[in-house]
């Protein structure tokens, strides 16, 4: 790891715990479409993956056109509201501070909308250590988290054995090993350990200040 010198990093679930804000905004929008959650239902699995497939999972469908009204509903709440119910993990500013001062290039590596992404980094006060913040387009291209990394590396000119992706899901280790990269797991966020067993991460870390031990200064 001690050669990387670009970092990949995830948002929600890496960066900031979201969970509030998904929440309500996933059980908004199936309240709209008259077809309520539980209360006691557990989502917690909804952060991470891309929300269109979580709709037709949750609404127990296969229709495209149902599923897209449930997200129009969610971003109705979420442009305005959602995005600031959340909270960004201990250490993640200072720890990001450090790595630019030692010399990394830090990149935004989400599946969220970009025009939302960028509006939670500044919110937190953490755009300023991000070279540029990547993310899904609001028609969704790029929610795949193995079609967003290819992106990041083309447009950015990085080869891949020069970065590291860094993240809570399944998709971020998926997602950098299908691009020939290598994947730091965060055990904080909203993958499971089963999860991690399942796609092994080539590292894991227990609090995102732990990155400094992976990377000294260049």
């Amino acid at each position: 790891m001690k050669n990387k010198k670009y970092l990949l990093l995830d948002l929600d679930g890496t960066l900031t715990d979201p969970k509030e804000g998904i929440h309500g905004c996933i059980r908004y929008a199936l309240n709209k479409l008259d077809l309520p959650l539980d209360p006691n239902v557990n989502i917690d699995w909804t952060i991470g993956p891309p929300l269109k497939n979580s709709f037709k999972i949750l609404l127990n469908t296969t229709d495209d056109t149902l599923a897209e009204r449930a997200l129009v509903y969610y971003r109705e709440r979420f442009s305005t509201v959602g995005l600031f119910e959340n909270q960004i993990y201990p250490t993640v500013q200072a720890t990001l501070q450090t790595l630019v001062e030692r010399g990394y290039n830090l990149y935004l590596a989400t599946a969220k909308p970009q025009i939302y992404a960028q509006q939670i980094l500044t919110h937190f006060n953490i755009a300023q250590y991000f070279r540029f913040a990547y993310g899904s387009e609001l028609n969704g291209d790029r929610t795949n988290k193995a079609e967003l990394i290819a992106y990041i590396l083309e447009k950015e000119g990085i080869s891949a054995q020069d970065a590291v992706m860094v993240g809570d899901r399944k998709y971020d280790i998926i997602g950098a090993h299908a691009n020939h990269m290598p994947a730091i797991a965060v055990t904080y966020g909203y993958g499971s350990a089963a999860e991690r067993a399942e796609y092994v991460p080539d590292d894991t870390i227990d609090c995102f200040s732990a990155l400094l031990t992976h990377f000294n200064a260049l």
